[in-house]
């Protein structure tokens, strides 16, 4: 992998990958390119500083004088850019298997990851409360809330009255859960789902609790449902048809509502040979056993993508996540939020500033003074090319470089 021409930054410390905090340096990003996170045109031939693992100056190089003793990175030709975040994977059950989880979105650039409604053991609650200070940042929703579903595993709470729901989440509410988790999904008419009379009294009862409630969704009919109910954010955009004129409606009457596309599979080939210096062979040529055209996935993806351009046109706060437990899927769902229309300055805050609001991380999500150095340094712009992400020079977390020589 290419690394920036900055040896003694490189020094940082030994076995960087996952060194303490303390071991960072004050650092000193010169003559790069920075893009913001906030939707800000970006910063040419910048300065950012680095002291104590926090961001201390950042701009113009002509403005920022750099403080005596620290390390200075050579960032010419280079676009610093803040760290992503994904609000929405499902990661393991263990502690050893969550580390390993959240070094290999480290690899990948990614400081913060939302696991979303499946965690049903004690590791994800004790991970959530005590989390490895030089790791990404580990939020979880803990057990979701859905209809009976046999066959699928007891991970999240079956329910059949407003009472147990309502008793679900005050549980949840006990384990400091940073949000609430609802599935309204019929899985192809398999199983009931969960109606007005249930969701309802969930989303009243976890605002008394000044918890939000975010809902894994399908049909465009109970989207509305759920708007008219309260609810805060869509974990996955309508998919069974286009959203109407009723569904804008109500979507721009609900202020603060957050949108999460997770558009998944594209069912078209893609590039993926950007993986193949990273992975081992063997999960190599998984991902390229599995890089088919499928018309059927592509007609529903099309009407993903629609659905987002529609709701992002109409100022509704979007935010990057993308489902399962792929590590560099982030890089992936934000080149097909590029294709459905977004801008790739929109889909980029989207990653980062708008990601970091959404899961209250108020110290991340932008290059600025005062925040988190979790800093993306990459070898070309992804404003001119939302796939050079992909590109990435380095990853810094809270300032400590991550060790990308071999994928964790």
């Amino acid at each position: 992998m290419r690394h920036l021409n900055m040896t003694a930054a490189i020094a940082i410390a030994a076995a960087m990958g996952m060194a303490a905090p303390a071991c960072a340096q004050n650092l000193v990003f010169e003559g790069g390119r920075v893009i913001v996170g906030d939707g800000s045109a970006p910063i040419e031939n910048a300065t950012v500083v680095v002291e104590g693992g926090k961001i201390t100056q950042v701009g113009p190089a002509a403005g920022v004088k750099a403080p005596a003793g620290a390390t200075r990175v050579d960032a010419k030709g280079k676009t610093i850019m803040p760290t992503l975040i994904d609000t929405h994977v499902h990661l393991s059950q263990t502690k050893d298997g969550i580390d390993a989880d959240m070094k290999r979105r480290a690899y990948f650039g990614i400081s913060a990851a939302m696991s979303m409604g499946v965690d049903n053991t004690e590791p994800p609650h004790q991970y959530r409360l005590a989390q490895p200070a030089a790791s990404p940042r580990y939020f979880y929703a803990g057990r979701g809330i859905t209809r009976p579903e046999p066959g699928r595993g007891g991970e999240a709470y079956w329910i059949d009255t407003a009472a147990e729901g309502v008793k679900a989440v005050d549980e949840q509410a006990t384990r400091n859960v940073d949000l609430i988790k609802i599935w309204v999904d019929d899985r192809d008419e398999k199983y009931k789902k969960l109606t007005p009379e249930l969701y309802g009294p969930i989303i009243e009862e976890a605002h008394k609790k000044n918890l939000r409630v975010t809902a894994h969704i399908f049909d465009v009919v109970d989207a509305k449902g759920l708007l008219k109910a309260g609810i805060d954010a869509f974990a996955h955009l309508p998919r069974d048809t286009d959203v109407d004129d009723e569904f804008m409606t109500l979507l721009k009457a609900k202020k603060g509502f957050v949108q999460n596309p997770n558009m998944g599979a594209r069912g078209a080939v893609a590039d993926v040979s950007w993986l193949k210096a990273a992975l081992p062979a063997a999960e190599y040529a998984k991902v390229e056993e599995g890089n088919k055209a499928n018309p059927q996935t592509a007609a529903g993806h099309a009407i993903q993508a629609r659905n987002l351009k529609k709701i992002s046109d109409a100022g509704t706060t979007i935010v990057m996540g993308t489902d399962g437990n792929t590590p560099y899927a982030p890089h992936f769902e934000m080149e097909d939020m590029a294709l459905a229309g977004m801008s790739n300055m929109k889909v980029l805050v989207a990653a980062t500033g708008d990601a970091a609001k959404f899961l209250r991380i108020p110290d991340a999500g932008t290059i600025a003074v005062g925040k988190t150095a979790d800093i993306l340094v990459l070898d070309a712009n992804p404003v001119d090319d939302i796939k050079n992400t992909r590109k990435i020079n380095a990853v810094y977390l809270k300032g400590v470089a991550v060790d990308r020589k071999a994928y964790p």
